[in-house]
């Protein structure tokens, strides 16, 4: 992906407005597992790792967008493509490992990857308003991006570790089921998030954004359980 400008000041606040937002939502969801936390470097990787995954998606969406005609199938693979590359990209740092040991840290590192994938997406979003327009319509943007994107990313890939979570007791067949459900639900999220805001050039964001907070809530509760899962573990 070719950059639009060269200027470091423009490059500087892209980037500090589009990693902000991501480490926000991060201290919040961190603050949730306080009694036992992950390694601050390994999330750290995680983290990296989920902004590393942007540069594998982006020359897979170019592919699927000069190769599929149709836009609700181009939109679902799309989403496909980012679940599973920030999917992957914890299951590399983690495959072999026993960091991954309780219900709780499946969705902690999902979702931290997300947000490093969402904080180099939204860095990239902000370089050509940044450009173009100025500080004050980037504001503007930055704050629909932290509002939306990023909060999707969130619930998108905590929805897959959420079923991740809930199924760490029971046997091999119930939590392939249990991963293909969370991939679903996640990919149907992102689907409709992306169709939404497509349509009507974004004259949907407010329901659409009503829409995110409703299902936030919702894995929040989620993640409530899935931690008092992990503390009997500890206990």
């Amino acid at each position: 992906m070719t950059l639009l400008t060269s200027d470091p000041k423009i490059l500087i606040l892209a980037f500090f407005g589009g990693i902000i937002p991501s480490l926000v939502w991060l201290w919040f969801w961190l603050k949730e597992d306080e009694e036992n936390p992950e390694p601050a470097g390994l999330l750290a990787i995680v983290f990296i790792m989920g902004m590393a995954a942007v540069m594998i998606v982006l020359p897979i969406q170019k592919f699927i967008q000069t190769h599929i005609g149709l836009n609700e199938t181009k939109l679902v693979l799309w989403a496909s493509v980012e679940e599973i590359i920030k999917y992957c990209a914890v299951l590399v740092i983690l495959f072999r490992t026993k960091n991954a040991n309780e219900p709780i840290d499946w969705p902690i590192y999902l979702i931290t990857a997300a947000l490093g994938f969402a904080a180099l997406e939204n860095t990239l979003f902000l370089i050509k308003p940044l450009s173009v327009s100025g500080a004050t319509v980037s504001l503007l943007t930055g704050q629909l991006r932290f509002l939306g994107s990023t909060l999707l990313h969130t619930i998108s890939s905590g929805t897959i570790g959420i079923a991740i979570g809930l199924s760490f007791f029971m046997g091999e067949f119930k939590k392939r089921w249990f991963l293909l459900a969370g991939f679903l639900v996640a990919i149907a999220l992102h689907s409709a998030f992306n169709f939404f805001i497509i349509r009507n050039e974004g004259s949907d964001f407010l329901r659409v954004f009503a829409f995110l907070w409703v299902v936030t809530i919702i894995v929040i509760l989620l993640f409530e359980k899935i931690r008092r899962m992990s503390e009997k573990i500890i206990s």
